[in-house]
């Protein structure tokens, strides 16, 4: 193996070389300043939005019930779906990420899908909007030819997003505005009546799975709900959310190598960190994993493709939306 990195490194030696050296302390600049965001939406408007937020939610009166609302509705379960670090704003998931979720709300006539929540902003903001670099991040995501390649700035960027959801440090003040945006268009689409919804599904795919364990204590705390929380090649610690989700199903394809990264960089995943919330879970069989299918992590043949799985003449997506249809988490008792 060394000798492996040896000649990789003899390869790229020269120009090549101090280009990833300098491509790689751009980086971790990069991460360095990525909390300063969360900070200034923080100072500037996060904590009064959260403490309104968690008094609008905890006091809402009778009179503020919609009347569309009545004792008869037969809504009582939210999915709310998180999509992947290559997600550019709140309203542009894939064509496979939205017959996934048209067909599940289909299926499940008591539920609603919640489909509009940027996880990678703590103030619910595309990268499209008022921000200093949204040129690029524009530009990024509509490139197309070689210039292609470009969208992996955004993919970056959305990383340290995710890191930051997973940090002690600065992961609280971030995941309680994710769960303020996941309440803001819950109401959006459905009105919250006062005895709350019985059912919070979380679906996160990639990062977004981090993301939505990292809004359970939150949401758990301001909402009387059972939340489930379904990572679908999900990448995530082993900390936040697991003591207060019902329960956690992670769905992983046989060709999908990045979602072993969790469970590798994460020491509260490792197996020797028994006093883990992860690992507690694991004990206490609220944390389920089962292989989807053949799936890779993105792509035509990702968990959402639409191409056609030659191993079982089925699309992709079709592969992912069977096997979380048969997750128990959908009796409208629940």
């Amino acid at each position: 193996m060394l000798q492996m990195i040896w000649r990789i490194l003899i390869g790229i030696r020269g120009g090549s070389l101090k280009l990833l050296t300098v491509a790689g302390l751009l980086l971790l600049g990069w991460g360095t300043l990525a909390p300063v965001g969360t900070i200034v939406w923080w100072v500037n408007e996060g904590y009064e939005s959260l403490s309104s937020k968690s008094n609008q939610v905890k006091n809402l009166p009778s009179d503020n019930i919609s009347s569309s609302v009545t004792k008869s509705s037969k809504i009582n379960c939210y999915i709310v779906f998180l999509p992947g670090v290559g997600d550019f704003s709140a309203d542009e998931l894939t064509p496979g990420e939205e017959e996934f979720l048209n067909r599940l709300v289909e299926t499940h006539s008591n539920c609603v899908a919640v489909r509009d929540v940027f996880p990678y902003s703590a103030a619910n903001e595309s990268l499209g909007g008022r921000r200093p670099l949204a040129p690029l991040w524009r530009f990024a995501n509509q490139a197309d030819g070689w210039l292609g390649i470009a969208d992996v700035v955004i993919k970056i960027r959305n990383l340290w997003r995710f890191a930051i959801s997973a940090d002690d440090r600065y992961g609280p003040i971030y995941n309680q505005g994710i769960a303020t945006a996941i309440i803001d268009r819950m109401e959006a689409v459905h009105p919250i009546p006062q005895s709350q919804p019985s059912k919070i599904i979380l679906i996160g795919t990639s990062g977004g799975a981090q993301v939505a364990l990292g809004a359970v204590p939150y949401l758990h705390q301001w909402l009387n709900a059972k939340i489930t929380v379904v990572s679908i090649g999900g990448v995530f610690a082993g900390d936040k959310g697991f003591n207060l989700s019902d329960r956690i199903y992670h769905l992983r394809g046989s060709r999908d190598w990045t979602e072993d990264i969790g469970r590798i960089v994460f020491p509260s995943r490792w197996p020797w960190t028994v006093g883990s919330p992860f690992n507690q879970a694991v004990r206490e069989g609220r944390y389920t994993t089962q292989v989807s299918g053949p799936h890779a992590h993105d792509g035509v043949e990702g968990y959402f493709g639409q191409a056609v799985a030659r191993e079982k003449d089925i699309t992709y997506v079709d592969l992912t939306l069977e096997q979380v249809n048969k997750l128990p988490i959908w009796s409208v008792q629940k």
